[in-house]
């Protein structure tokens, strides 16, 4: 019982709870490569209304109101668009702390709220949406609807635009899983059944062990934050802290896949454009690889996607993305540049190597620091319940 109740059952409502935080960074990356509404394709004539993919879109502005209840009104630069609430997942993403996004965050720290959609007419005018999802004719005019198949993702967030695919991103990848909603009455059963095994055979003498070991086990949820295991405990934080940090960077530096299929290797003397593709807008968009920084980003010109990246990468080229710019040489051919692209949620910036070999390697260190961190977390625990042995021996109980 302590090991299904104190254990297995807040580990298996973690797993749940990062499925569903796996699945939110999945529909919300799927919805980066859907056309961005505005006034022009609002009212093209032709649109598929069955509900299927060819009529996905994504919108941002600023929140205006909520009609009937249950319908947002968003106000872009040429449109006011409404968005029907019911069955949308809405999320609400904490205040941005800081100008540059990519210095010194803490994965889990500022995570997004879930709000249901009767809270959203309680939010500030003039806030920032995002709304992602169907787009459909009802009612004389064009909205966003929620379906079986793609229900809508509304996000509320400050901010730039363009700084919104990382705080998505990176703030989902939660920290302290454990205690998630189904720990807190797996805890309250597991005790319950600790004190009711304890009150069973306490009158019986042949059965003081069983109480015994009842009433030690009744304390285990809290043996990890008291001393000597503490010190333990605090490894363990930092690592799981170290862990969630390196699954983030693992999604930051996968962000251009959506848009790229990179090659397994880029070694020195390869052309320095291997592929482009066109955005959901039309922009040319692509990747340079430079055996050296260039100046541009000195001069933060070109953002690192990466905190603390600045490092000359090993065997490899510096590989910057962003929108793909043909400029005329003194010898008559072009040389590719990179900008900026119009397009918010299209990743712009310089990475010190192939991002799928960096995301490989940083999903292989995330997994084996987790793995140490449950290693620290185990090993206070067992030394706590050993000191708390070795005291109720010399206390003259005996096991």
């Amino acid at each position: 019982m302590v090991f299904f109740w104190y254990g297995l059952a807040p580990v298996i409502g973690a797993f749940v709870k990062r499925y569903k935080w796996y699945k939110f960074r999945k529909r919300f990356d799927e919805l980066r490569m859907h056309p961005i509404l505005d006034y022009s394709r609002c009212w093209q004539k032709g649109r598929a209304e069955s509900g299927d993919g060819a009529n996905l879109f994504r919108f941002i502005g600023g929140f205006e109101s909520v009609t009937d209840g249950q319908t947002l009104w968003i106000s872009g630069e040429d449109l006011t668009i409404p968005v029907s609430l019911k069955n949308a997942e809405i999320y609400f993403l904490p205040t941005q702390k800081g100008e540059d996004m990519r210095e010194g965050f803490d994965p889990g720290e500022a995570a997004p709220e879930k709000i249901r959609w009767e809270k959203v007419s309680a939010l500030t005018e003039g806030a920032r949406v995002f709304a992602g999802g169907p787009l459909v004719y009802r009612d004389d005019r064009w909205s966003f609807v929620s379906t079986k198949e793609n229900p809508l993702i509304i996000i509320f967030y400050d901010g730039d635009d363009s700084s919104l695919t990382t705080r998505v991103i990176r703030s989902s990848r939660r920290q302290g899983e454990y205690f998630n909603s189904i720990t807190p009455y797996s805890l309250a059963i597991g005790a319950l059944s600790m004190i009711l095994m304890a009150m069973t055979y306490q009158s019986r003498t042949a059965y003081r062990l069983t109480v015994i070991v009842s009433l030690i086990a009744l304390f285990i949820p809290l043996y990890p934050i008291i001393p000597p295991g503490l010190l333990f405990t605090l490894m363990y934080r930092r690592l799981s802290w170290k862990a969630r940090l390196l699954r983030a960077n693992s999604d930051l530096v996968r962000l251009p896949l959506r848009f790229l299929g990179m090659p397994k290797s880029t070694r020195k003397g390869e052309p320095l454009l291997r592929e482009y593709c066109s955005l959901p807008d039309g922009e040319l968009y692509g990747y340079i690889r430079c055996p050296h920084l260039p100046p541009e980003v000195r001069e933060q010109k070109i953002p690192f996607l990466l905190p603390r990246s600045s490092k000359t990468p090993a065997n490899d080229y510096w590989h910057i993305f962003g929108a793909i710019q043909n400029n005329a040489v003194p010898d008559g051919e072009e040389q590719p540049s990179v900008v900026k692209p119009q397009d918010p949620f299209a990743t712009f910036g310089i990475l010190p190597g192939n991002p799928e070999t960096l995301g490989r390697r940083y999903t292989i260190q995330a997994y084996l620091t987790e793995t140490a961190a449950w290693i620290f977390l185990l090993a206070g625990l067992g030394l706590n319940i050993f000191f708390l042995r070795t005291v109720l021996v010399m206390l003259g109980v005996r096991f």
